[in-house]
């Protein structure tokens, strides 16, 4: 007999409580009860229900919602703390009525109706962190909305959980109360460094062994080579040689010291410990100016085949700084004033609009990619994305002919001039994948991209979209599954999951489909292809209500939506004519 399957679905937890409840209600019972039932009456569950969350449970003064948006959870909490404080303004500090909010990203387990897991119990020890009236969120809440959303984070570091396995990076919303935190907007410099090169800048520090087992010292200092090698390939970091850092090597180091020395921003730096038969690597990455965390990890594994590890790891760690590196390098350009920024700086800034995939943010990217053509004509990474902002306009913004035109232009400006950037060859592969159907051409630029740099999220994530469409499924689900593992915590993290979305569908895997679409969905509420997918999907199960009401979502994020468009996706007939029939069923307009 087989088991009852297990029902899972990611979602972003809010868990809420009184602060000092028990000494308010102690103190006047009747009126407590009174001022909170008004407050659940009047603010919070109305924006609860605003912002399309659903009340879990309550107990007594606590709170345990699931929204479906992380976004939405963010900016719910966000209202009713606002709320809130305007209501108590007018009110004797010893009776106000202040709540602490947790919000945590996670699988959790459906039952009846409530949650349970790990994504839960950390919302509740985020939510006995905050301050009253305050708001704390895991990283992973962090990752997804602040490029989203107009507040600060300050950092609190990692903290230890009560019964939870992991230490947990935690973030407070607004500058902090109190203590030596670091707000991630505001920098911290003490001693003038020496001038910085023009791109970011990054030393690999040897890694310290902390096994007292000689073997590991050559494991270790092959991995820190390879992590260098790997760095050196992202053309947009200038990355200091391994003769200059081994210098420090058995050296207890300041590395605002090193920064200095080097003239680098950032210092990566972390250890390896040997036990029995498995090893454990840390690593972190510091902004040697202010001397504060940009990522830090912990890898566990066996110690099986070192060669292999040792590639793993490389990938892994090569991985996540790379989108650790452009999120704080956006934040460092958004602080630089308008008259100072070079192209660099409009192309990062630019970033986050293109991100969003949809052709109202493409627009304004572009007013800041022109400007940084202006000024450096043959930046290869300006003109992918140009291209990607003009796909982005041709498909979900018109279909018009110009745009196509200006979609593969740019993209092949990219690829003339960046043979060897490895975030140019992808975007422009993918476009011309998208709107010329030129496969060879934009393979032959994202297996490029992948030869420059295996453990680019961003190729793997364009690259299964596009063998999704060429029938290559096997690849499609590899690359992204690979993109998935080495950095889940991109902001670009969606691309993969439409990949599988894409794939799934095509292959008949519908519920892994809905699963992977919903997936894509969170990570970028704004972008209207997943939906595409989830309304097709739920059409294809028979779910009618569900694909009708997928359908007016759609219809929300892309009001001129036509099923004819999207035979401008691909060459594929057969899988054109699998999706439209299945958007036909849903009762989206031709």
């Amino acid at each position: 007999m087989s088991e009852e399957r297990i029902e899972r679905r990611l979602a972003a937890i809010f868990a809420a409580d009184v602060a000092g409840y028990s000494r308010l209600m102690g103190a006047d019972e009747a009126g407590t009860f009174a001022r909170l039932r008004e407050l659940r009456r009047e603010l919070i569950d109305p924006k609860i229900a605003e912002h399309k969350g659903r009340i879990v449970k309550t107990t007594g003064d606590g709170l345990l919602i699931e929204f479906p948006s992380v976004v939405e959870a963010v900016a719910c909490a966000v209202a009713v703390q606002q709320g809130a404080a305007e209501r108590n303004a007018e009110v004797e500090p010893e009776q106000r009525i202040e709540f602490r909010v947790g919000i945590n990203l996670g699988d959790v387990i459906v039952e009846d109706g409530d949650i349970h897991g790990d994504g839960v119990n950390v919302a509740a020890r985020l939510e006995a962190l905050a301050e009253p009236g305050g708001i704390c969120v895991s990283r992973v809440v962090r990752d997804q909305v602040r490029d989203k959303m107009p507040i600060e984070f300050a950092d609190l570091g990692e903290q230890q959980l009560k019964n939870i396995a992991r230490p947990v990076r935690v973030f407070q919303i607004g500058p902090p109360a109190s203590g030596p935190h670091v707000t991630e907007k505001t920098a911290l410099p003490t001693d003038q460094p020496l001038a910085l090169p023009d791109k970011p800048s990054i030393a690999v520090l040897p890694f310290q062994n902390m096994s007292g087992d000689p073997e590991q010292e050559y494991f270790v200092d092959g991995m820190v080579e390879d992590i260098i090698t790997g760095l050196s390939r992202i053309k947009w970091l200038f990355v200091i040689a391994r003769n200059s850092t081994f210098v420090y090597k058995t050296q207890a180091v300041d590395v605002k010291q090193v920064g200095r020395d080097l003239g680098v921003r950032y210092v990566l730096e972390g250890s390896v410990r040997k036990l029995g038969n498995r090893v454990r690597i840390t690593a972190q990455l510091i902004d040697a100016t202010s001397a504060a965390h940009v990522w830090a990890e912990r890898y566990d594994r066996a110690l099986d085949d070192i060669f292999a590890l040792q590639d793993e790891l490389t990938l892994s760690v090569i991985g996540a700084i790379e989108p650790s590196l452009r999120r704080v390098e956006i934040e460092r350009a958004r602080r630089k004033r308008p008259d100072s920024l070079d192209a660099w700086d409009l192309y990062l800034r630019a970033l986050p609009f293109a991100a969003t995939a949809m052709p109202e943010d493409a627009d304004k990217a572009l007013l800041l990619l022109e400007q940084a053509i202006a000024l450096e004509p043959d930046y290869a990474v300006v003109h992918a994305m140009i291209a990607w902002c003009h796909e982005q306009r041709y498909l979900r913004g018109g279909m018009l002919a110009e745009t196509r035109a200006a979609a593969s232009r740019h993209a092949r400006a990219a690829i003339a001039a960046g043979g060897d950037d490895a975030p140019a060859l992808a975007m422009a592969g993918f476009v011309i994948g998208v709107v010329e159907h030129d496969y060879e051409t934009a393979l032959y630029a994202l297996d490029r991209s992948l030869a420059l740099s295996p453990s680019s999220a961003l190729a793997l994530g364009f690259s299964s979209i596009i063998r999704a469409w060429t029938g290559a499924d096997a690849t499609s689900i590899a690359h992204a599954e690979t993109a998935i593992r080495l950095s889940p915590y991109d902001p670009l993290i969606y691309l993969p999951y439409v990949g599988l979305a894409y794939t799934y569908f095509f292959t008949g895997r519908l519920e892994e489909s809905l699963t992977a679409a919903g997936r894509a969905a969170q990570a970028n509420p704004r972008f209207s292809v997943p939906t595409v997918f989830q309304t097709a999907v739920l059409a294809s199960l028979g779910r009618v209500d569900a694909a009708a009401a997928s359908a007016r979502h759609l219809l929300e994020l892309e009001p001129g939506f036509r099923i004819s468009q999207i035979a401008s996706l691909s060459s594929n007939k057969a899988r054109l004519a699998m999706l439209a029939e299945a958007l036909r069923q849903a009762g989206l307009p031709e």
